[in-house]
Formats: structure tokens, C-alpha cells, sequence
């Protein structure tokens, strides 16, 4: 946040007096101490998290890197039936539809946990808490964020209300558990949200994994 600019007063014609404003110091900000992918692995072995921490990337939006584990029963089912990962949100929502819900695929991922990972809390929140209503979440932040006032009054409420666990890097991209996650929230059920997200992540799995994703 840069300083407050300093005012000074001059005099002008007709006894007139204007502010000036001198330059300010700029503060540079605050960056991450290591790659995404590196600071998620980290997290997530600090959490107990254990899985595959699948690369960084846009789920509803949001900038999020996923820890899971493939389903290999299910997946080996659905590569008998020819079906693959589904990620047409049309086609995933009639899934939960009562007359079609019995012969929808089994979710073939089963997902650990969703990180969120930014150089504001801020940032980290508007990602994770969408998918904290179906598991486990957490942020990790750069240690120097999370020595602020705002920090202390607005995120840490804020986080344990969503049930959100805060994982901190320092400089050195040393990893700290700065808050547990668990909070007393309401988990959702499955819906046609949960199945999407869950397609997307065994799609990931299915090219981290490099298995097979049909049969030919």
C-alpha cells in the first residue's frame, strides 16, 4: 500500500495559498515466494492431504489447484462402458435429473481438497470458498500478508466461518499451518456443481496419470 502522499502549502498571487503534493514511497508488492505448483505441494503435505496435486487451473472461474486421487474401480467401469471424462455442463446436469440419475457414470475422482493460492487473502477466499461447500479448502499466502490488522479483524473470522484451513510461505518458501480448516459448516450434497467440478478433476487426473481415458 503506498504512503499518504505529503501535503505542502505555497503561496501564490493574491495571498492564495494551493497544496502540493510531493512523491510518495511506493511500496512494491507482495509477491509469492516460490511457484504456484510448489508452494500447493507443499500445503497440501502440511495439511495431510494425500493425493495428486494436479496443476493450477480455471474451475467456475476460479484459479484453484485440486489434491486427488483417481477412483481406479470406477474408472476402470467407465472405460468398459466407453465413457470418459464429461465435461459439457449441459450434458453433467442431467445427471442429477430423477429419471436419469440411475444410469449416470460413478464419479471417478475422489477429490482431497481445493487450494487456493494468491498474494491476497482476499484473492485466496473468492476462489476457495465456492468449492469449501463440498470439502475441504484452504489459502496459501506469503507470509507478509498475513501480518496485517486487515488480516487479523477481517480474514480469520471470515475463514473459519467458510471452515477454510490458511497455510503461510515465508521469504524462503518455508511452509506454516496458520489455521486448521473444519470449521462447523454445512457440507453440500452432490448436485450438478459437485459432478462437474468432479469430471474436470478426473480429465486432470486422467493427462497427470496419462491413463487411459476409453477404450478404443
Amino acid at each position: 500500500m503506498a504512503a499518504t502522499p505529503n501535503m505542502e502549502s505555497s503561496t501564490v498571487a493574491g495571498g492564495a495559498k494551493r497544496s502540493r503534493s510531493l512523491p510518495s514511497r511506493v511500496v512494491p508488492p507482495i509477491e509469492l515466494p516460490a511457484s504456484v505448483g510448489e508452494l500447493s505441494r507443499k500445503a497440501a503435505a502440511l495439511l495431510g492431504w494425500n493425493g495428486i496435486v494436479l496443476p493450477e487451473t480455471t474451475v467456475l472461474g476460479r484459479k484453484i489447484c485440486v489434491v486427488a486421487r483417481l477412483r481406479t474401480d470406477v474408472h476402470a467401469e467407465r472405460i468398459a462402458m466407453g465413457m470418459g471424462p464429461v465435461v459439457d455442463r449441459a450434458t453433467v446436469d442431467t445427471w442429477t435429473w430423477p429419471e436419469l440419475a440411475a444410469t449416470a457414470p460413478a464419479p471417478a475422482a475422489e477429490i482431497i481438497g481445493v487450494l487456493a493460492v494468491a498474494r491476497h487473502w482476499r484473492t485466496a477466499m473468492a476462489s476457495a470458498v465456492p468449492f469449501a461447500r463440498y470439502g475441504e479448502a484452504a489459502m496459501v499466502l506469503p507470509s507478509p500478508a498475513v501480518l496485517t490488522e486487515d488480516y487479523v479483524g477481517n480474514c480469520l473470522p471470515r475463514a473459519r466461518a467458510y471452515g477454510l484451513g490458511i497455510v503461510t510461505a515465508d521469504p524462503n518458501a518455508v511452509a506454516d499451518l496458520d489455521l486448521e480448516g473444519h470449521g462447523e459448516r454445512m457440507i453440500l450434497d452432490e448436485d450438478p456443481v459437485s459432478r462437474l467440478v468432479n469430471e474436470i478433476v478426473y480429465e486432470q487426473l486422467l493427462r497427470e496419470t496419462e491413463l487411459p481415458a476409453e477404450v478404443d
